[in-house]
């Protein structure tokens, strides 16, 4: 990530951090929180680049020298991150840490650390940590990452700069994406599946996903065809496809924004369709459905995504089930 990405992404954020590095005046300890996916890690280790960087260009590290590129690759010696050790991060980890933060720093007179799901610390980490900031060792930096940061100890919070990061929009994540090569309707599609752009770019990306919208539209115009011949096609094409609970999961969320679609169109919505591609054969299909058949067939949908996710039924059933709904 570049400053610039990030001033995009997270400006309030950026502009913090950007000041602080103009006037010299960083903080011995950071906060960052946020749901998953919304840059912290990425905008930490930008920080990190920035603060040991070789040749710096402003507030900005050059992204190319030494420094950089083993911060990148996690092999940098003054630049430590903890992540939980199985379910939570421990004390002996925490006090690993400030073993390491005692000696004098190997390559200059700074040390960073990034403590990822620092929520999921243990009571007695949580402590050892409290006192690493209640007396940091000169030229440390702390940056602490958490998708919860009400289930911190209130100290904690109050040693920090807690800077927020804001869920992306679906349209600046479909933006980035686009941005990154990624043909717009699948774009479109992935920026409303998730709000972490690294997740979305993956899905986007991945053909998987692009044969399961190609898929999700055959659906659709399958359920106007005779109940053997759409029943076939779920047994043959869909089920192959969809082989993993995730996976149809997603399918099911793919089959629900199709829906949506015909719901904006029939209110002139145009704005809002996300198989913008498609849209000469959603227009049809709109005209074709009555509204209230539209609403009942995205109940279906939802109550089959509750059952996936929440029964052991067998997902074969779950989806002739819904199919049969859905063509009634």
């Amino acid at each position: 990530m570049r400053w610039e990405q990030l001033a995009k992404r997270q400006p309030v954020v950026a502009k913090m951090l950007q000041s602080g590095l103009e006037k010299g005046r960083i903080s011995h300890a950071y906060l960052f929180e946020g749901q998953r996916g919304t840059g912290k890690k990425a905008a930490s280790l930008l920080l990190a680049k920035r603060l040991f960087c070789l040749s710096p260009i402003g507030v900005s590290p050059c992204l190319e020298c030494r420094n950089c590129r083993r911060i990148d690759s996690g092999n940098h010696p003054d630049v430590r991150v903890i992540s939980p050790d199985g379910g939570s991060i421990k004390k002996e980890q925490i006090e690993w840490l400030q073993q390491e933060f005692s000696k004098t720093a190997v390559e200059s007179d700074k040390k960073m650390y990034i403590v990822e799901h620092a929520d999921q610390m243990t009571t007695s980490a949580a402590n050892s940590l409290l006192k690493f900031l209640e007396e940091p060792h000169p030229g440390t930096v702390a940056v602490l990452l958490t998708e919860q940061y009400h289930r911190l100890l209130g100290t904690i919070v109050s040693r920090c700069q807690v800077l927020s990061f804001r869920p992306l929009p679906p349209a600046e994540l479909a933006q980035g994406l686009v941005e990154e090569h990624v043909p717009l309707p699948l774009a479109l599609l992935a920026a409303h599946l998730t709000n972490s752009f690294e997740e979305a770019l993956a899905l986007a990306k991945d053909s998987w996903f692009a044969e399961a919208r190609t898929l999700v539209l055959q659906w659709y115009e399958m359920l106007g065809k005779p109940e053997l011949q759409l029943l076939f096609f779920i047994h043959d094409r869909l089920f192959p496809h969809f082989l993993e609970s995730h996976q149809l999961d997603l399918g099911l969320d793919l089959l629900l924004y199709l829906y949506r679609d015909l719901l904006h169109i029939q209110a002139g919505q145009m704005d809002g369709v996300l198989y913008r591609d498609q849209l000469d054969r959603l227009q049809r299909w709109a005209l074709a459905c009555p509204q209230r058949r539209i609403l009942a067939g995205m109940e279906a949908i939802l109550q089959a995504k509750t059952r996936l996710n929440t029964t052991n039924m067998s997902t074969a059933l779950l989806v002739e089930q819904l199919v049969l709904q859905l063509k009634r």
